[in-house]
């Protein structure tokens, strides 16, 4: 790819991101607020929540059938801070977590989108994650564990977890990232779309729009909270690291 192409990449990427923004302004938050003065909902409204993860969050997706939660702003009840939460689907966790801890996967349920806007206070995240573990102990008796998935590989650090007394139990192993034309798809996207997530395949059927990252990848991270009592440190030593 020469200069001039990834100027012009650049230049697409950066007006996708302001048409993206355009979208959902009506949902953007406009000023600051303390902590305390933001309002808790549960079951925040989904078409809103599925508009911004679509457009804002970095998977450009929704996770369909979850339960939406927000801090929202206490003048228009605009979202600063939001995630949702739905069963977990990754199946090589849930064993894990069955077999090591004897929690079943039908009792464990997954953040599986956090969304932050620029204006949120310090601890938004944290806070947030802490009422909703409150919540879902309440409306959901049987269940046991909350877990999600933290990629560092995007700067993240599972600094809001911890500081909400998650613990990291385990770790996996990366696989490259999927791009198609140019932007960044999850696997699951692939297979809905095109049923496969195998590249060689897409390529041979849909032409030279996939690709895949090349740099070496840290492993992404596992955090686990217990709906019921302490969540238990399990040492980096005695952590397993899980194959994709």
């Amino acid at each position: 790819m020469t200069w001039a192409q990834v100027r012009a990449e650049i230049a697409t990427q950066l007006q996708e991101l302001v048409d993206d923004q355009a979208k959902v302004e009506r949902l953007m938050p406009e000023g600051r607020f303390e902590l305390q003065d933001l309002r808790f909902v549960a079951d925040y409204n989904r078409d809103n929540a599925e508009e911004i993860f679509t457009h804002l969050h970095y998977l450009r997706s929704a996770r369909p059938g979850a339960i939406n939660y927000a801090l929202v702003d206490p003048l228009y009840g605009r979202p600063v801070s939001l995630c949702s939460v739905s069963p977990l689907e990754w199946r090589r966790v849930g064993r894990h977590i069955a077999s090591r801890f004897e929690i079943a996967m039908d009792t464990v349920w997954d953040i599986s989108r956090v969304y932050s806007f620029d204006v949120a206070p310090a601890n938004a995240i944290s806070y947030l994650l802490a009422r909703v573990r409150s919540d879902i102990r309440r409306r959901r008796p049987d269940l046991q564990l909350l877990t999600t998935a933290v990629d560092p590989n995007l700067g993240f650090t599972g600094a809001s977890y911890l500081a909400a007394n998650w613990n990291r139990w385990m770790t996996i192993r990366p696989r490259p990232y999927l791009y198609y034309r140019g932007r960044y798809v999850s696997p699951r996207q692939l297979r809905t779309e095109f049923a496969t997530t195998n590249v060689a395949e897409l390529r041979s059927m849909h032409g030279g729009d996939f690709g895949l990252s090349r740099t070496q990848l840290l492993d992404s991270m596992i955090f686990c909270c217990r709906l019921k009592g302490e969540t238990e440190v399990v040492p980096a030593g005695l952590q397993h690291r899980l194959h994709r």
